[in-house]
């Protein structure tokens, strides 16, 4: 993602919300992303699915992405639309599925992003900008194969395209 997301913000500002509240386990015995699309966070908020539109961002609190290893819970959310999720902080088997599949994450500390506020993230340079109130917050920047991972579409597109870990 060498490009900048610009998107509209939906802000969760929980701790801890873990992989089933993202996609219920009931709803992970199917392939089919649309499927876990439409049911993504509605343990949550029963309405995100049809408030998010393709290119939105995702805004959580501490932990986002606890619990379980399932990588359904990335793929909810990416087949959803959300085009990256910003967190004060992430689950460290949530952060590697995320990116694994292509889904960019970043971490904010600070923040005072609020849902409905248009925000840009730079993942090559570590900014994310809120253009709303005109705010810009530095984060770690992600190492270069992290961000060769997200623009090949996730690992392994990754490695098709390359022919191995490089």
């Amino acid at each position: 993602m060498t490009k900048v997301i610009q998107a509209k913000a939906h802000v969760y500002l929980i701790d801890n919300i873990d992989t089933d509240r993202i996609i219920p386990g009931k709803y992970t015995k199917t392939l089919d992303v649309a499927a876990l699309a439409a049911h993504v966070l509605e343990d949550l908020d029963v309405e995100f699915v049809h408030k998010v539109q393709p290119g939105d961002l995702l805004v959580a609190g501490h932990n986002f992405g606890c619990g379980s290893s399932r990588e359904q819970a990335p793929l909810a959310l990416k087949a959803a639309g959300v085009s990256v999720v910003i967190a004060r902080t992430f689950a460290r088997i949530f952060y590697r599925n995320a990116i694994n599949i292509g889904l960019p994450l970043v971490e904010v500390t600070h923040h005072t992003i609020q849902s409905g506020d248009w925000v840009s993230v730079d993942l090559a340079n570590g900014r994310v900008t809120n253009h709303t109130r005109q705010e810009r917050y530095q984060v770690t920047r992600m190492p270069q194969q992290m961000i060769d991972i997200l623009n090949a579409g996730g690992l392994v597109n990754y490695l098709i395209q390359h022919g191995g870990y490089v």
